[in-house]
């Protein structure tokens, strides 16, 4: 009779333990798929970053060189103006 109680009883707690691993398991397998649509937006954002950035290099580079030709200008006037007031 014990013998019969203690098989029921572990027999229920194989039980406890396969659905407690099978609620574990769909739970994890939700955090999955989320943090999986996560990674494609963020993948999706970064390539249109990219993209953006690829649009913006040709005119950054073209911003410096007219920085560099106005900071020439201004080195050539601030010169003449120095000349002109140390004379």
């Amino acid at each position: 009779m014990h013998v019969i109680l203690f098989d029921l009883i572990n027999i229920g707690c194989w039980g406890g333990c396969f659905w407690w691993m099978h609620r574990i398991s769909t739970r994890q397998d939700a955090m999955l798929e989320q943090l999986q649509q996560q990674a494609h937006r963020i993948e999706g954002v970064a390539k249109e970053e990219h993209k953006i950035l690829a649009e913006l290099h040709p005119n950054v580079e073209a911003i410096k060189q007219n920085v560099s030709a106005v900071s020439e200008k201004v080195a050539e006037v601030k010169g003449a103006v120095d000349d002109r007031s140390g004379s």
